[in-house]
């Protein structure tokens, strides 16, 4: 009977670690789609020019998704559980910092370094829960986890919608500060300490190294609207970021014991996870953060209603993952996953097809067929990252999907709110051309109508119509919608040939067994938990 009993107490202790982690991963995602929805409310409080506005989620996600690695390989040697205390203690006191930053740039500030908070809770979490569990116990522990990632981008801007047009953008901030709370409450008593005891210090050159990549290119990128492709500031920043790239290869590549294990891309099915998160970012992540400010900014939509229309993107993925789960009995991972990005992409035509002014419903179906798409790959891909990986790297193979996933939507956001400002500045040259109007204006009115910003827009541009704005955005959002139609089916296409066998990915860790296939990375054993 006492042997029940501790067992019994043992499965109570894994489940509240679980919940823990899986809320804490919840409120991160939800700060990213949260503040993209509130970032018209604090233009209008704090002021700031298209790029400041732009940082406010880019600053974010940077320091987020350039931590990862260093986080998860600190993860192993520093404690599992003392890093994600750490990492969760200081996310909620910044979010009460941001609830009252006096202006644009302390905000920026902070959200940067909430981001390195962030990454890590997320590594220090994943870690955990990738040594509390064996076998398919710990396939399904991360397919919640991502599920709960997606809960968190889904009900962010449902969430922010209901605090703005309640209490304001700062309030927005300050929730995750009581989400941060209830974890520490409830989970990090339950929690166990447990380390690599074969883990070496942090890496900090090749940290170092691959910050400098992500920030050097996305400074670039979105630098690129204002001062133009050609400039020499954007092309410095552009350069930079390839010898920064370089040199990071260089330093991980030369590692005894590497924060990114390069060996891994090797093996097509590893590379095949790693594209999945890329994707998803494409057809479904950067859609959360254009789509709310497009109803606030260009459909004049009041914060709550852009909110509630958002549900549409957000509520499959609530039961997406699951099916997607279920349908592995009968279809491989690759072949699910491949399908959801088809499906997607058929969201993404349907959307392009909505103009400007139309009603708000228009949008809701193809936003249900996006997030339909969207869910099924989604509820499959953490878990398949975490089959690849031997367990006592845990930190390390969690970071390196992590900072796939999320170094890939801070890249990706970039990248689209970028062409959007290109596309909306050619149309409203064009437009210019035929009226007779100045052209100098025009660079800096697109880039503030990309972020939703129509009334500087206007104030920069009085002689143009708020039609002609608005037929310049439509324009825009149209051809970049067939862009990211484009991205997702050719996804669609590599996920189906590189993982669309139905294949053992590797052996039950603690089994004994070798893994199948000759594509997995070999495993490792010897981890030290310590109480």
């Amino acid at each position: 009977m006492p042997e029940l009993g501790r067992d019994r107490s043992a499965k109570v202790s894994s489940v509240s670690v679980l919940v823990a982690v899986c809320l804490a991963v919840l409120v991160l995602p939800l700060s990213f789609s949260g503040g993209a929805i509130a970032t018209p409310a604090i233009a209008r409080d704090l002021g700031g020019g298209a790029l400041e506005l732009n940082w406010i989620t880019n600053a974010f996600m940077l320091s987020f998704g350039s931590s990862l690695m260093a986080a998860g390989t600190l993860a192993d040697g520093f404690g599992r559980k003392r890093l994600f205390t750490i990492g969760i203690v200081l996310f909620a006191v910044l979010s009460l910092a941001i609830g009252w930053a006096p202006n644009i740039i302390w905000l920026d500030v902070l959200r940067a370094i909430q981001g390195i908070a962030a990454a890590a809770t997320l590594s220090g979490g994943s870690a955990t829960l990738a040594q509390l569990y064996e076998g398919k116990a710990r396939t399904r522990a991360f397919s919640l986890l991502g599920t709960s990632f997606g809960v968190g981008l889904a009900i962010g801007p449902v969430l922010a919608g209901l605090l703005l047009d309640r209490f304001g953008w700062r309030s927005v901030f300050l929730s995750g500060a009581i989400i941060g709370v209830l974890v520490l409450m409830f989970g990090i008593p339950r929690m166990k300490e447990s380390r690599d005891p074969d883990a070496k210090g942090l890496d900090w050159l090749g940290t170092l190294t691959f910050t400098a990549t992500l920030m050097t290119f996305t400074w670039g990128v979105l630098q690129a609207p204002k001062s133009g492709w050609s400039s020499p500031l954007v092309l410095l920043l552009l350069a930079g970021s390839v010898a920064f790239l370089a040199g990071f290869v260089a330093v991980e590549w030369r590692a005894d014991r590497p924060m990114l294990d390069l060996s891994l891309f090797r093996y097509p099915r590893f590379v095949g996870v790693q594209l999945l998160p890329i994707a998803t970012c494409y057809c479904y992540v950067v859609l959360l953060v254009l789509l709310p400010i497009r109803f606030i900014g260009i459909d004049e939509h009041s914060e709550i209603d852009a909110g509630l229309t958002m549900i549409a993107l957000s509520a499959p993925m609530l039961v997406m993952p699951s099916l997607a789960a279920s349908l592995t009995r009968w279809l491989s991972p690759g072949v699910i996953s491949a399908l959801g990005l088809l499906i997607a992409g058929l969201g993404l035509f349907l959307l392009s097809q909505v103009g400007i002014g139309q009603a708000s419903q228009d949008a809701i179906l193809p936003m249900i067929v996006i997030g339909l798409g969207t869910g099924l790959p989604w509820g499959l891909m953490d878990g398949l990252s975490v089959s690849l990986v031997p367990k006592e790297r845990a930190g390390m193979a969690t970071g390196i999907f992590s900072t796939t996933r999320v170094a890939g939507e801070g890249i990706a956001l970039a990248m689209v709110s970028t062409f959007l400002a290109s596309l909306t500045q050619a149309r409203l040259s064009r437009l210019a051309l035929e009226n007779d109007i100045e052209q100098r204006p025009i660079p800096m009115a697109a880039q503030h109508l990309a972020t939703g910003d129509m009334g500087h827009a206007l104030a920069l541009l009085p002689q143009v119509s708020r039609s002609l704005l608005a037929d310049a955005y439509t324009h825009a959002f149209q051809m970049l919608m067939y862009l990211l139609i484009a991205i997702t089916l050719v996804s669609a296409v590599v996920v189906f040939v590189v993982l669309g066998k139905n294949e053992k990915v590797t052996a039950d860790p603690g089994s004994g067994e070798q893994p199948s296939g000759s594509d997995v990375a070999p495993p490792h054993t010897d981890i030290q938990p310590e109480n």
